[in-house]
């Protein structure tokens, strides 16, 4: 929804935006989202998987997915449906994180990758998924392929990285990963870095686009 929203405000009046998500929940929230806009294009939201679009070839000018190839088994399904449904010319853009290359700083190094790794091979279809990006474009028959990656620092553990990393914490427990003991001490550790200085975290965003020959 949030993806829409702005790709909306971008096409102009007479553009429109499609929507295409799995999940009748995800698709509601979009709706509320995006019928907060007035007097922009038309915009449209259709429940369906995106390694089979409901829509002629050629009929887009652009196609987006943004951080949907880490959930998706067989990512190059999905790009090579985006790349049909676009027209000549047309460009085919794929935005996603990659949790291999996700570096933070803890007492505990076998720990911390027990966790990070751990979790996120259990959570995500396709954890390393940022750096697949220009291959599967390639693979689907884009040309002219750009990469832009994209670094998220964090040193004084901001909002979005202490809840990031709460959750890993909660996962690697309900996955058996480790007990809750063990995650409330690496927790534990990280705040501690945090109140000497010596907190990093850094994460990778890469965005690669393609163009239908």
């Amino acid at each position: 929804g949030v993806v829409v929203r702005d790709v909306a405000a971008m096409v102009g009046r007479r553009g429109r935006v499609v929507g295409v998500d799995p999940s009748l929940s995800i698709l509601s929230v979009a709706r509320t989202l995006c019928g907060r806009l007035k007097g922009g294009p038309r915009i449209t939201l259709r429940l369906a998987e995106g390694a089979r679009l409901p829509f002629a070839a050629g009929r887009f000018d652009a196609a987006l997915a943004i951080t949907v190839i880490l959930h998706v088994a067989d990512p190059l399904k999905v790009a090579s449906e985006m790349a049909r449904v676009v027209k000549r010319g047309g460009r085919v853009g794929l935005q996603d994180q990659d949790f291999g290359v996700v570096a933070v700083t803890h007492p505990d190094r076998e720990l911390t990758d027990r966790i990070m790794r751990g979790v996120a091979a259990r959570v995500y279809a396709e954890p390393y998924s940022g750096r697949r990006l220009p291959g599967l474009l390639l693979a689907a028959g884009l040309e002219h392929i750009r990469l832009l990656t994209d670094v998220y620092q964090d040193t004084t553990l901001e909002p979005f990285t202490k809840t990031f990393l709460e959750r890993r914490a909660e996962n690697a427990v309900k996955f058996g990963l480790v007990d809750a003991p063990t995650a409330q001490r690496w927790l534990d550790g990280l705040t501690a870095l945090v109140a000497r200085g010596a907190f990093v975290l850094t994460m990778n965003y890469y965005g690669a686009v393609g163009v239908k020959p």
